[in-house]
């Protein structure tokens, strides 16, 4: 049986990423004709790391950076997402293990300030942490957001 990768494994696996590939056909109504990057995973930490104490981001907003860096209209949402998740597991990993300068995932929001439930402590720790920082969060519905997140956007180029 195989031992499953570390989250810190795979963010050091590059892959044949970064790589750039015309719009699926399937995404096409939304997004139009163009090209996207699937970033690499170092790509997406070291955009995720450059985020100050007090300030947040975006997936999205890390997404357009991409799109820009490479040329492209677009940077895949499904494999940037994924690649915070690691990012956020392999910041996580480190901790568990006494680092105390780690990427600070619990930074990167979802789209309109959402908070992440799959990075490592969960909504409840990421909450604790954007809240030590200054930041108000609040319920809608069932979901946590960082209010007026906009003001504390931070520039990523």
């Amino acid at each position: 049986m195989r031992r499953k990768k570390t989250f810190r494994e795979k963010l050091a696996d590059d892959r044949d990423l970064p790589r750039i590939e015309p719009i699926p056909e399937g995404m096409t109504r939304q997004w139009g004709e163009g090209t996207m990057v699937l970033p690499a995973p170092r790509e997406v930490n070291d955009l995720m790391r450059r985020v100050a104490k007090g300030r947040v981001t975006t997936i999205n907003q890390i997404r357009e950076v991409l799109a820009r860096r490479h040329g492209t209209t677009h940077a895949c949402p499904i494999v940037t997402g994924i690649l915070a998740r690691i990012a956020a597991g392999a910041a996580g990993e480190d901790e568990a293990d006494g680092r105390k300068r780690v990427t600070p995932y619990w930074r990167t929001l979802k789209a309109g300030g959402e908070l992440n439930a799959k990075y490592p402590g969960g909504v409840a720790g990421q909450r604790a942490r954007l809240e030590a920082e200054g930041h108000r969060v609040v319920a809608r519905g069932m979901r946590l957001f960082v209010n007026d997140y906009e003001r504390a956007l931070a520039r990523l180029d």
